[in-house]
């Protein structure tokens, strides 16, 4: 006796004369390829785009030492001139700058009675602050009116090409910040705790910003006749947040795959069916009541 594969065929194929189409099958065939194709296009779209994966964790710097921290600073003073300002820099290890002018540029504005300042610089990864004033000036203006409008602060790496990103304020909360509404001869003090953050994309690549919370609060200075200044205080966090693309498996993706179209021709199927058998009971009983 001649082997014949055949046999072995659990998707026995039923002739064409002996199936009968309906209406009701086509339209729940039709809804049911339009349903499947939806659901393969989400999950397509899942695959392509991955996912962001947090974890805390406490950076220990080796040997101690730790890297500087880029800030970049665009900040307008609307009542002071170009001439009168400059940034003053200042932390726990004994750091002094007075007037810091690298990588700086002034811009007059309000028809040269204001200035716009647009700073990079680095700062060590120890409490310390930074602040926009005139003590740099050799000579002090008269009724030194420190009203501004922060256009951006940032610090560390730019986040510019990384969409995943999550909770991207938390990077530039201070960006567009208007504090043009206090009265004369107040100094602005800004708090900030800054949140050492890693991103790694797919590829591996590692970026470095910082995230920050800021608290904000107006004062006279203290020294009568003290000029009053902006200024941005800031503590880095010893918890370091770490953010990792993960693309999910292409496994894990054919598995979706194959049981979202089983397991929608199967309910269609049993919908099917269950409507056919109920139009075929509901013709006999017509008939019934006829004869």
């Amino acid at each position: 006796m001649q082997f014949d594969i055949r046999r072995f065929d659990i998707y026995r194929k039923i002739p064409k004369d002996l199936t009968q189409p309906t209406t009701t099958g086509a339209a729940i065939s039709l809804a049911c390829i339009s349903f499947i194709s939806t659901l393969l296009l989400i999950e397509l779209y899942y695959f392509i785009t991955p996912d962001v994966i947090s974890e805390l964790f406490v950076d220990i710097p080796e040997g101690g030492v730790a890297e500087k921290i880029p800030v970049h600073i665009d900040i307008s003073v609307s009542e002071v001139s170009c001439q009168y300002l400059g940034i003053d820099i200042q932390d726990d290890l004994g750091r002094h700058e007075v007037g810091f002018h690298e990588n700086t540029m002034k811009i007059p504005e309000n028809n040269g009675a204001g200035c716009r300042i647009n700073a990079t610089f680095k700062i060590t990864r120890v409490p310390g602050n930074f602040h926009v004033s005139t003590h740099s000036a050799a000579m002090q203006p008269q009724n030194i009116d420190m009203k501004h409008v922060i256009h951006d602060l940032a610090f560390g790496d730019t986040i510019k090409g990384f969409r995943q990103i999550p909770n991207r304020r938390a990077f530039r909360p201070l960006k567009r910040f208007n504090n043009t509404n206090n009265n004369n001869r107040v100094s602005h003090d800004y708090l900030m705790k800054i949140v050492p953050t890693i991103y790694e994309n797919l590829s591996g690549n590692r970026r470095y910003p910082f995230q920050f919370t800021f608290f904000y609060r107006g004062f006279a200075p203290n020294q009568p006749g003290a000029p009053p200044a902006i200024w941005f205080r800031y503590d880095i966090m010893p918890i370091t947040v770490k953010y990792t693309e993960r693309r999910q498996k292409f496994y894990t993706f054919i598995t979706s795959i194959c049981a979202i179209v089983g397991g929608s021709f199967t309910v269609a199927s049993i919908l099917d069916s269950l409507i056919f058998t109920a139009s075929e009971l509901f013709k006999k009983f017509e008939l019934g009541k006829m004869t």
